[in-house]
């Protein structure tokens, strides 16, 4: 059924800009809620000898928590090479699927749970393994790029994963040896990469339902306001917001970018999760949120995630003490989809 949506075009600049300057939605806690579900999960990683590995977009208090116990907060790239690399005999993945399933072909021999099985990926549903092995198929002369976000078995039929961060350098290194390129899923990346690189790239048509919203009207509107103001920018946005960025990057770049530049103030376009990390390593900068689409009771995603919102302090301690939402990935399938993710693991060493 058909929604009427109020656009970002049509909405007051200032107006705007109130309806998206507040903080991310978490969940609300008393504080001797807070400390006995802390305690407890604490209490539960070390039991078990387990670790928390949380993506940047999910709620601050467990980003807080997976730093607090030992843990990882980080893009989907360097949540995939902590996990491999330590020593926890459980991984426990706060992100959504694709990220747990990455663990898991990673690290075969580790139990990885997640805090909810429900949480997932708008790139990752729209790119249905069988209609992709057709798509490929049509293609056999292009070599397989896919975006980190996708699942299992379509990471298993590509020749490499990448993240946001490696991209431009991946895709660069493929057409500096003549390669054409077939990427899937997100269509907004893929053609920041196809202009970055002037690479031959043939695009699956998918999109992050939080980046799509990004608008560059309101962006425009921003930056008239604060023209002193940084405008940063992920490249699963749409081309005409990334046409606005000062800097064009992944979720670590982003927050490299705010920590490492003079300036004082940032528009930000990209979920709202990243601020906690932001405001950790930049307490003496401003934070403005790029305007999605609509505002108020309109707005179709308010620069949240509502998948990585799932993840709560209830249901990762509920994991650990069930044990249940463990990511499973066939042998087979995470043996093929090993390949592609080793090479991107193995491409990225020479840069750190």
């Amino acid at each position: 059924m058909s929604q009427k949506l109020v656009s970002a075009e049509t909405v007051d600049s200032r107006s705007l800009v109130q309806a998206h300057l507040a903080e991310p939605a978490v969940h609300q806690y008393s504080e001797e809620e807070l400390e006995l579900w802390r305690e407890r999960i604490k209490r539960l990683l070390k039991e078990q000898n387990a670790v928390l590995v949380a993506h940047y977009y999910t709620d601050p208090l467990i980003q807080a928590l997976a730093e607090e116990t030992g843990g990882c907060v980080s893009d989907s790239l360097e949540m995939a090479r902590f996990g491999a690399e330590h020593q926890a005999d459980t991984l426990v993945v706060a992100g959504v699927k694709f990220m747990g399933e990455t663990a898991k072909i990673l690290t075969p021999n580790k139990r990885v749970l997640m805090p909810t099985l429900e949480a997932t990926c708008s790139l990752d549903l729209g790119c249905p393994p069988e209609e992709f092995a057709t798509f490929c198929d049509q293609h056999p002369d292009r070599t397989v790029v896919v975006y980190a976000n996708t699942s299992a078995a379509v990471k298993a039929r590509a020749d490499w994963v990448v993240t946001s961060s490696i991209a431009l350098d991946v895709v660069d290194h493929l057409d500096a040896n003549g390669e054409k390129i077939l990427w899937a899923p997100d269509k907004h990346l893929g053609s920041y990469v196809q202009r970055e690189t002037g690479a031959d790239v043939l695009l699956w048509n998918g999109s992050c339902i939080v980046h799509e919203e990004f608008k560059a009207k309101g962006v425009e509107d921003l930056k008239a306001l604060y023209p002193d103001a940084v405008v940063l920018v992920h490249p699963e946005s749409p081309a005409a917001v990334v046409e606005l960025a000062d800097v064009v990057g992944s979720t670590s770049q982003i927050i490299n970018a705010a920590k490492t530049r003079p300036e004082k103030r940032f528009i930000v376009a990209t979920d709202q999760g990243i601020f906690y990390k932001m405001q950790q390593q930049c307490p003496d900068k401003e934070l403005i949120i790029a305007p999605t689409a609509g505002a108020g009771a309109t707005c179709r995603s308010c620069a949240n995630c509502p998948w990585m919102a799932m993840n709560s302090l209830e249901n990762l301690c509920g994991v650990l003490e069930r044990g249940d939402n463990e990511i499973l990935v066939d042998p087979e399938l995470g043996r093929r989809a090993m390949m592609p993710l080793q090479r991107m693991l193995d491409f990225r060493k020479p840069l750190d």
